[in-house]
C-alpha cells in the first residue's frame, strides 16, 4: 500500500506546537496512531463513567487531605475503618496499603 500524506489544522499555543512536532517528527506513524488510539480510549472510557482508578489511586483518595490528628484517630480505630474501607469494595492489600500511609502522616513508624 503506498505511503499517504495527510494534513490538519489545529489551534494550539506556541508551547504546544512545539511539542507536537517534536513528537510528530521523532515518533513513528504506528507509534503515535498507537498514542492517540490509547488516549481517545482512555477519554471514551473516563465519558462513560467505567474507567477504574488503580490502587494507587484509591490511597490517595483516602490519606492526602489527612490532618494528624484524624490519622491518629484512624489508627486508634482501625477496626472500624477496615469496616468502612470493606464497604467501599477495598481489597485487604488496598486497606494495608492505606494503612502504610496514615502511619505517615501521624508520625508513626
Amino acid at each position: 500500500m503506498p505511503d499517504r500524506e495527510v494534513n490538519f489544522r489545529l489551534k494550539v499555543s506556541e508551547e504546544d506546537a512545539r511539542e507536537l512536532s517534536t513528537y510528530l517528527n521523532n515518533l513513528s506513524p504506528s507509534g503515535i496512531i498507537f498514542g492517540l488510539r490509547f488516549a481517545y480510549n482512555r477519554k471514551s472510557a473516563e465519558d462513560g463513567g467505567y474507567l477504574m482508578p488503580g490502587r494507587k489511586s484509591f490511597v490517595k483518595r483516602e490519606t492526602h487531605l489527612l490532618s494528624k490528628e484524624q490519622a491518629k484517630w484512624r489508627l486508634n480505630n482501625w477496626k472500624a475503618m477496615i469496616k468502612t474501607y470493606r464497604e467501599k469494595g477495598y481489597s485487604y492489600p488496598t486497606i494495608s496499603r492505606i494503612k502504610k500511609e496514615v502511619r505517615k502522616v501521624a508520625g508513626q513508624k
